[in-house]
């Protein structure tokens, strides 16, 4: 079953902004190649359909998520506690962007603001 993200609280199929299959972002409730937004291995979030180094936008740890390819601090952009997302290395509430309930595989945090 697809995870679908919705605008504002609506849950109409008509107010789906992406859809999520478990390894791609999808724009709308299309889930079809052509509308293929970015593919997630796991660890590394690529753009469009492919999964080739050079399309690699975002790398995750499960815990951080850097800027390309790279696992630097200095490439943080956001860090996941398991529950918010905050801005930086940091896990001060200060820096708190959203928090998450339920399950969405942390790299893909990371498109979707």
């Amino acid at each position: 079953m697809s995870t679908t993200i919705h605008r504002g609280r609506s849950t109409s199929g008509s107010d789906i902004l992406y859809t999520f299959d478990g390894k791609s972002i999808f724009k709308g409730k299309s889930t079809s190649g052509s509308d293929t937004l970015y593919t997630f291995d796991g660890k590394h979030i690529y753009k469009g359909r492919s999964t080739s180094g050079s399309d690699i936008i975002l790398t995750t740890d499960g815990k951080s998520i850097y800027k390309g390819r790279s696992t630097s601090g200095s490439d943080v952009l956001y860090t996941y506690d398991g529950k918010t997302l905050f801005k930086g290395k940091s896990t001060n509430g200060s820096d708190a962007l959203y928090t998450i309930q339920g399950l969405i595989p942390v790299g893909l945090l990371a498109i979707l603001i």
